[in-house]
Formats: structure tokens, C-alpha cells, sequence
């Protein structure tokens, strides 16, 4: 079982805590249309990961079969195993943020605007089908394909806990540890933090290899090009539309010079590459006006989805692959409707209407004539009634 399927109701405790201190602190962490927008973009990467995993396994276990040497399963060598991860880890982030074509991978994950723990859910779907060559190297020397996706796990699960503000500085801890204060730089659109703080769970090797910088004033957060959705979906679909259009505005090999180079890079005949703006004093982040009561209705809904979510996540083996495929079109389906609702885009009421219909058909797939299935059925009525015959009301801005 994937460890980090298994620690979601850890995730979602220790988000909840963190929304509870920022209440009673009177500190806004967290805004309902970014908060949505971060762990659904989790959802689609967990959920799009069971079918990319086939690649990246398959790839790494390939490499394993030409190993040069045959490693034991001890703890010396597991320690040595942490480090090579880390190691490899911090160079396919490090590439993630140097490189066009990886970027669009990577970038998913820096677009909020906020910095809080259900940023560290915000995952690019793509992502690892570019980061996988970093992992060759281990399977080479004979790492186990089990123990390096084990490892690898627990270095994702240690990532987690720096994603907040509400960590000051840790004192010798940071020396060697990666940290929020750390982390914080490293998602900082400011100029002086862009491309710095690479590491995983060792800062160690930022600062072997010049990619280092301390936290001084607080960071501004988010990408030098907003994204300006809190669609997860979108989220997804703009860096690569943002991509297309670089790649529209120069000729010939420097087209293929562009996907390798850094994000802001151009020909000198295209103006030479762009440095980072400084942000402007009047910065304001990306919000959508939108009524209490939609809000909420969001809210409840995909806290709804949730729930089928985590369900899919766990049980998925136990699934066909057709029921594997018509349940993470539902998952998609369903953020995009959701998110719709927290963008006030046009059509949401259609996407709400096809959610639920899909739902029911697919309980009545895995599940006839059961609880679930009649309760499903039950809470989609209620659900759209009340959403149709209150529309006009909630979707006024108010």
C-alpha cells in the first residue's frame, strides 16, 4: 500500500488544525477557492498516477534488470538508499525549475498564491513522467524497485510539514534539514528567492552545489505568470497552453532550444531572456467574488467527493480496469465541476447535473442495490434540488 494514500486522513487532521489556529489567531491561511484548487490538483495527480506509475515503475524495474551489483537489504544500505534518493530527488527538482518542458510539470505546485499545508497536496500530474531518468542511476547500481519507491515515500511524506507559516525558524535543525523557513524561500516568486532551496529532506545539498538562500523578508508566493483559475483542471491545461505560446513566438531550432532552456528564456532576436519583475506594491492575489452560500455549497460538495475519493485511492485494486478508468473520469469530471463553482465559470450547473448522473451509474456498477447506492441517490436529489431551485440566488454575487 502507498504510504502516502495511507496518511491522507493524517494530511486532512493536520490541514484542519491549521485552519482552526488561523481562525482563533485571526490569521487568513487559508481561502476556500485556493484550498480547493490545491488538494484537488493533489486528487488528479494521485488519481492520474495509478495509470503513469506503469510507466515509471515499469521503467525503473526495467533499468533493475541490468544492475551492476547486487545490493542486500540491510540497514546500512538503506541509509545509503535515503541518501541517493534525496541526492537524486534534489537534481530532478532543481531540473524541474531549469528546464521549459519539465517546468510545466513542476509548476502546478508553486501556482498558490498562499502558503499553507494543502499547498504541499498541490501536484503536478506530469511530473513524474520527467523526474523518472533521475531514478535510473539507483535501479542501475541495484537498489530494489520496492525499497526506492518505499524511501522515496517517506521523503515526499517528510516534505509535508514545510509547507507553513506558522513554523518560524528551527536553529541547528536547519544547518542540516530541510524546514519551513527554508521551503518558504523556495516558493517565493520575489526575485532573490526564484530557483533557490531545492532540497528535499537535506538542505545540505543546496549548499554544496550554490542553490541556497536563507529566509529574510517574507516571500511573496506563487508563479512570475499567475495561473488565475482555482480549477485543478485548468491549473494543468495553462502552463502548457503558456508553453505553446513561447514556442509559437520563435523559428527553427530554437524551438527545440526553448523546451531545454529555462522558463523566461528567448532567442536574442526575440528580446534574450527575461528576468524575473520584481512584484509590484500593489500586488493583490487572484480571488473570485462569490456568494456565502455557493461557497459552502462548494465546500460540502467536495468534501462529498472526498470521501469517494479516498474510497477509489484505497480500493482501486480491487477495481477492473473499466471501473478503474470510469472512476477517474468521475474524479475529474467532479473537480472540474467543483471547481467551476469556486471560478464562477458558465456551464457549472450542467457539470453538477453530469457529476451526480455519472456517480449513480457508477455505484450501480460496483455496487447494486446496496446502501451506498440508494444513499448516493438520495443525497443527489437533495443536492440538486436545492442547487436548482436556489441557482439564481447563489450564483448572485453578493
Amino acid at each position: 500500500m502507498n504510504p502516502i494514500v495511507l496518511s491522507i486522513p493524517i494530511f486532512f487532521l493536520l490541514i484542519f488544525i491549521e485552519v482552526i489556529y488561523g481562525y482563533f489567531s485571526n490569521k487568513k491561511i487559508y481561502r476556500a477557492g485556493d484550498a480547493f484548487a490545491n488538494i484537488g490538483c493533489g486528487i488528479f495527480e494521485q488519481t492520474t498516477g495509478l495509470f503513469i506509475s506503469v510507466f515509471t515503475i515499469g521503467l525503473y524495474t526495467l533499468v533493475y534488470e541490468f544492475r551492476v551489483f547486487e545490493i542486500p537489504t540491510t540497514w546500512p544500505y538503506l541509509i545509503l538508499l535515503f541518501f541517493i534518493v534525496d541526492f537524486q530527488y534534489y537534481w530532478a527538482h532543481r531540473m524541474s525549475h531549469q528546464v521549459n518542458l519539465f517546468w510545466i510539470g513542476h509548476v502546478i505546485h508553486h501556482q498558490s498564491e498562499d502558503y499553507n499545508l494543502s499547498v504541499a497536496l498541490r501536484q503536478g500530474a506530469l511530473q513524474k513522467i520527467f523526474t523518472a531518468p533521475f531514478a535510473l542511476p539507483a535501479a542501475l547500481l541495484g537498489f530494489d524497485p520496492y525499497w526506492f519507491l518505499f524511501i522515496s515515500a517517506l521523503n515526499t511524506l517528510y516534505q509535508f510539514w514545510i509547507h507553513t507559516e506558522t513554523i518560524g525558524k528551527m536553529g541547528w535543525f536547519e544547518y542540516v534539514f530541510n524546514t519551513p523557513s527554508h521551503h518558504r524561500v523556495h516558493h517565493g516568486r520575489d526575485p532573490k528567492y526564484i530557483d533557490k532551496n531545492h532540497a528535499g529532506s537535506l538542505i545540505i545539498w543546496d549548499k554544496m552545489f550554490g542553490t541556497f538562500q536563507a529566509e529574510e523578508e517574507r516571500p511573496h508566493y506563487g508563479i512570475t505568470k499567475e495561473t488565475h483559475t482555482f480549477n485543478p483542471i485548468m491549473a494543468h491545461i495553462k502552463p502548457i497552453q503558456q508553453l505553446n505560446d513561447d514556442l509559437k513566438k520563435v523559428r527553427g531550432f530554437d524551438k527545440v532550444k526553448l523546451l531545454f532552456k529555462g522558463p523566461g528564456w528567448f532567442p536574442e532576436k526575440n528580446g534574450g531572456p527575461q528576468l524575473p519583475p520584481k512584484v509590484p506594491k500593489d500586488y493583490l492575489k487572484f480571488d473570485v467574488p462569490i456568494n456565502a452560500k455557493l461557497q459552502v455549497y462548494g465546500v460540502v460538495q467536495f468534501i462529498i467527493s472526498l470521501g469517494f475519493v479516498a474510497a477509489y485511492l484505497f480500493f482501486q485494486s480491487n477495481f477492473n480496469l473499466n471501473q478503474q478508468i470510469l472512476g477517474s473520469i468521475w474524479i475529474v469530471l467532479s473537480l472540474f465541476s467543483t471547481g467551476a463553482i469556486f471560478q464562477m465559470s458558465k456551464g457549472f450547473v450542467i457539470l453538477e447535473i453530469l457529476k451526480w448522473i455519472l456517480l449513480v451509474y457508477i455505484l450501480g456498477q460496483i455496487e447494486p442495490n446496496s446502501t451506498l447506492y440508494y444513499s448516493t441517490m438520495v443525497f443527489m436529489a437533495a443536492s440538486l434540488t436545492y442547487f436548482l431551485t436556489n441557482e439564481k440566488k447563489l450564483t448572485h454575487v453578493q
